[in-house]
C-alpha cells in the first residue's frame, strides 16, 4: 500500500499491529507475574490470566506457549542482548570486557534498580516448573554465546573455552547476588576471565 500523498509505503498500521502485539505481550507478563506473586504459582490458572489482561485464553498461547514463560517474557530480548554484546562490542575490546559491561548493565543494574527482583528470585526458587523452565532458558543462552563467542574468536564451534567463557559470564552475575557489593563482585570475576580468555586464545 502507497501513501499518495507522499508516495512511500503506508508502514504506519503495521507499526501499530506490532505495538498493540507488544502491549499485550506485556499486559499478560505483568498480570502472570502479580498473580503469581500474590498467590503462588501453581494457584494461578490460565484462564485467570487472561481475563486480568482482558484477552482470551487462544491469544495468551499465541504469545506464550507454555505457561512457564509468562515468568521470562524477556527471554528472546535477553539473548539477543547477550550476543550483541560479543559480536557489536568496540574493535579492540575483548569479549569477556564486553561481557563484563553488559553483565553490569543489564543485569547487576536490573537488580540493584528493581525492588520487586528478590520477590521475583524467591518465586522462581521456590518452584520446581520454573526452576526447570530458567536451567533450559540459560542453557540455550549459554550455547547461543558460545557459538557467539567461537565466531568472534575464529575458534572451532566446540572448543571448550568459548564453552566455559560463555558458562562463566553468564553464572558470575546469578553467583553474586549475595554479595554485599554485587557490582564488585561481578567485576572481579570478570578480571579473571579475562585472564584466562587471554591464556587460552595465546595458547599460553
Amino acid at each position: 500500500m502507497t501513501d499518495t500523498t507522499t508516495g512511500t509505503a503506508a508502514t504506519a498500521p503495521a507499526g501499530r499491529r506490532e505495538r498493540k502485539k507488544a502491549a499485550t505481550r506485556r499486559a499478560l507478563a505483568e498480570a502472570a507475574l502479580r498473580l503469581f506473586l500474590e498467590r503462588g504459582y501453581e494457584q494461578v490458572g490460565i484462564r485467570e490470566i487472561a481475563d486480568a489482561a482482558d484477552v482470551s485464553t487462544t491469544t495468551l498461547f499465541k504469545h506464550f506457549p507454555v505457561k512457564e514463560a509468562l515468568v521470562f517474557d524477556e527471554d528472546a530480548d535477553q539473548e539477543a542482548r547477550l550476543l550483541a554484546a560479543v559480536r557489536e562490542r568496540p574493535q579492540g575490546q575483548s569479549i569477556p570486557a564486553a561481557l563484563r559491561e553488559h553483565a553490569l548493565r543489564y543485569r547487576v543494574a536490573s537488580v540493584e534498580d528493581d525492588a520487586g527482583f528478590t520477590a521475583f528470585i524467591e518465586l522462581v526458587d521456590n518452584t520446581p516448573a520454573l526452576q526447570d523452565y530458567a536451567q533450559r532458558m540459560w542453557l540455550r543462552h549459554e550455547a547461543a554465546l558460545a557459538g557467539a563467542i567461537a565466531e568472534e574468536s575464529g575458534l572451532p564451534a566446540d572448543d571448550p573455552a568459548c564453552a566455559a567463557l560463555a558458562h562463566f559470564a553468564l553464572e558470575a552475575p546469578r553467583a553474586a547476588r549475595s554479595s554485599q557489593d554485587p557490582r564488585q563482585s561481578v567485576t572481579r570475576a570478570f578480571d579473571l576471565l579475562e585472564k584466562g580468555w587471554g591464556a587460552a586464545v595465546s595458547g599460553g
